[in-house]
């Protein structure tokens, strides 16, 4: 309202002046007056028609602009929204390839390679276990030993493996999977626990001497160890 209003009282501005500048107009009669005043009427009212007419084009461009920016707004959320889910969906198919790759890792100490399934057979193997599916678990141990001889996984398939058999009384089986895991892995981290075990599972099978001599290295190469204090007792029973 406030364009219009100045744009009428620039055309009436405009339109008095032209007749209070003329000199014509102390010469016009009556009639010509009014007929001239009704012209100015005219043209005042075709201006602010125009003025009008105008008006609305700038809104209906103001609403188109509107109307162009929210949509303009709403393309940039998809672009957004599409670079987000194709980033997403690459990261999740890289993660789901290098399942599929070898992998070099570290576990407990030991560096290897890993092949595609390799963790996941030994985490199942492992589960088995802590759930008490102990013939599962012998099962799966035994069976991941067998393929992955060289997996950064074994001292502990081989730890576990001896545990199992000895839970299942298989003591022979037992002493060969913790033997096997003291000879290869000297110095691993399992060791104390694997001596401890493989003390009671030649006590259990009846060689009191072998027993009590694994107790007693336990005892004397990892004074501090858990295994060693759990040991002692043990050894001070064997007659």
């Amino acid at each position: 309202m406030t364009a219009i209003s100045s744009y009428t009282r620039i055309a009436l501005t405009i339109s008095l002046g032209a007749l209070l500048s003329s000199n014509a107009w102390a010469i016009f009669s009556d009639d010509e007056a009014r007929k001239a005043i009704l012209e100015m009427r005219k043209s005042v009212q075709a201006s602010q028609g125009a003025i009008l007419d105008l008006q609305n084009q700038i809104e209906k461009l103001r609403s188109e602009n509107a109307q162009l920016r929210g949509q303009i707004e709403s393309l940039q959320k998809q672009t957004d929204d599409l670079t987000k889910n194709q980033k997403t969906y690459y990261q999740d198919l890289d993660n789901r390839l290098t399942r599929f790759e070898p992998q070099t890792i570290e576990v407990e100490g030991v560096t290897g390679v890993v092949q595609a399934g390799e963790r996941s057979a030994y985490e199942e193997a492992l589960n088995a276990f802590q759930n008490n599916q102990v013939k599962k678990a012998d099962s799966d141990l035994t069976a991941f030993i067998r393929k992955y001889p060289s997996s950064p996984y074994l001292p502990l398939a081989l730890f576990w493996s001896g545990n199992t058999k000895y839970a299942l009384k298989d003591y022979n089986g037992s002493i060969n999977q913790l033997q096997t895991l003291i000879s290869r892995f000297p110095g691993h981290q399992r060791v104390p626990a694997a001596m401890l075990t493989l003390g009671n599972a030649n006590l259990e099978s009846g060689k009191k001497a072998v027993a009590k001599k694994v107790l007693s290295d336990l005892i004397s190469k990892y004074p501090d160890s858990e295994a060693a204090k759990e040991a002692k007792p043990i050894v001070a029973n064997i007659k």
